[in-house]
């Protein structure tokens, strides 16, 4: 619209932009962000619920989906930083837009065309966060009594041949206390949920605070991921990217070669190493999934190394009149991009797999929150290292800065982490389920 309505369009000669076209600016930055925290975390739960974990077969080829997700997804960066960004910065930024808006149309209709062929699961009524609350509020009143040493005396339910249940735990005994049956002369009427609590609903709540630290720990590698696209990309600007006399490479365009790097990991990984893997340690899922997790982690760190001793290198260079070539990054991005293909993928199947049944959504916006809260946090880290540096911080002109130690900084950081999610992850276990097909695992271990 901003391109192509006159009335909206921007002053190029003006020194100072409009506040109209400001308010257009900002309006279009939110609603993409919005509607991204709308759709893509009930896309993704919707797509693997498509599957069925009652078929063995089913449940193999769900295993594998959230690869093949983050597979097609790379494709369309593929497109995006190439063919897009090459129509906007030579053609006309109006009809780079414009392509996209056509695509998203699109997309919407063959989703909507495809109704009636999807499964629809049956969702509990109310809010799966009241259920937990009742738990929390339950365990509360009946703090003062002897938790039963036994946990068959447990308040629990048989459920319905096509749900599951989760098996009690020794952990966090605290809130066991909400599934004791109390003798309170009600003549045989049914407790206030408010009051009692099923032992799979105990499990859940336990579920939900058991995942916080490894949140909290995959929110720095976050902050990692937020680099590939603004620093990376930066500098890229500041470097050679010229492929001839002719032809430049956008900055934007560098970015490609991470999703190369997932597409070649995830693919290698799901369609030649799996079956071995699964053969040598006996999982469906080959590699467990915060190992998976921890795995690229281990390469981020590899990743900002190479980064920081790149960016030494470029320093040097533009210090004696000469650009370094841009493909001096490759190794960092390609980096970057195997390292997604362990740990985001991972992400996506924890926080899809580990949460209650019926979060599974809220499970992957956990998920989501890990990617912005990240570049939040590295916004913050910045702002952090140019206040306390008393000499050359990160600036605008990337030649008299020191991004360098700002690299070295974050490997300090992600080693730490790295460390802490190591112990985090040795120490979880995994969700207990107890299906009514024999040939289900009812758990994992690290």
């Amino acid at each position: 619209m901003a391109e192509y309505i006159p009335s909206l369009k921007p002053c190029t000669t003006c020194e100072h932009g409009n506040k109209k076209h400001e308010v257009l600016f900002y309006l279009a930055i939110y609603l993409v962000s919005f509607a991204t925290g709308g759709y893509k975390p009930c896309l993704q739960s919707f797509g693997a619920d498509q599957f069925d974990e009652n078929n063995a077969k089913e449940r193999r080829q769900k295993m594998s989906f959230f690869n093949w997700w983050n597979i097609s997804l790379c494709c369309g960066i593929f497109f995006g930083v190439t063919l897009i960004v090459y129509m906007q910065d030579n053609v006309a930024w109006g009809l780079g837009f414009l392509i996209l808006a056509i695509t998203m149309a699109v997309s919407l209709l063959v989703f909507i065309c495809g109704r009636p062929f999807y499964r629809y699961k049956n969702s509990p009524l109310g809010s799966p966060l009241t259920t937990l609350l009742q738990v929390f509020v339950a365990a509360f009143v009946k703090r003062n009594l002897p938790s039963p040493s036994d946990p068959s005396f447990l308040y629990e339910v048989s459920m319905s041949p096509d749900k599951s249940s989760l098996s009690h735990t020794d952990r966090l005994r605290c809130l066991d206390k909400a599934a004791i049956i109390e003798d309170d002369g009600n003549d045989g009427q049914p407790a206030s949920q408010w009051r009692l609590a099923r032992v799979t609903q105990v499990e859940e709540l336990k579920l939900v605070i058991n995942m916080i630290p490894i949140w909290l720990s995959c929110l720095v590698f976050g902050v990692g991921i937020a680099q590939g696209t603004t620093f990376f990309i930066k500098q890229g600007s500041v470097m050679n990217r010229r492929i001839s006399k002719h032809f430049e490479i956008p900055p934007a365009t560098l970015f490609i070669m991470t999703a190369i790097g997932m597409v070649i990991t995830v693919a290698l990984y799901d369609k030649v190493l799996l079956r071995y893997v699964r053969k040598s340690t006996k999982n469906e899922r080959g590699i467990n999934i915060l190992t998976r997790i921890g795995i690229g982690m281990a390469i981020l760190v590899i990743a900002i190394i190479v980064s920081a001793l790149v960016e030494t290198k470029r320093l040097t260079s533009a210090r004696n009149g000469v650009k370094l070539s841009a493909f001096w990054l490759a190794p960092q991005f390609l980096l970057l991009g195997i390292g997604d293909g362990f740990s985001l993928v991972g992400m996506q199947e924890y926080f899809y797999d580990q949460v209650p049944d019926s979060m599974r959504s809220m499970g992957l916006a956990l998920y989501l929150s890990v990617i912005g809260v990240g570049s939040f946090l590295s916004t913050f880290l910045i702002i952090v290292v140019n206040k306390l540096s008393t000499k050359k911080g990160i600036g605008k002109d990337l030649n008299n800065s020191r991004l360098d130690y700002f690299y070295w900084f974050l490997t300090v950081i992600f080693v730490v982490n790295l460390c802490v999610f190591v112990f985090l992850a040795r120490n979880y276990r995994y969700k207990n389920v107890q299906k009514r097909v024999s040939d289900v695992n009812s758990g994992e271990d690290m």
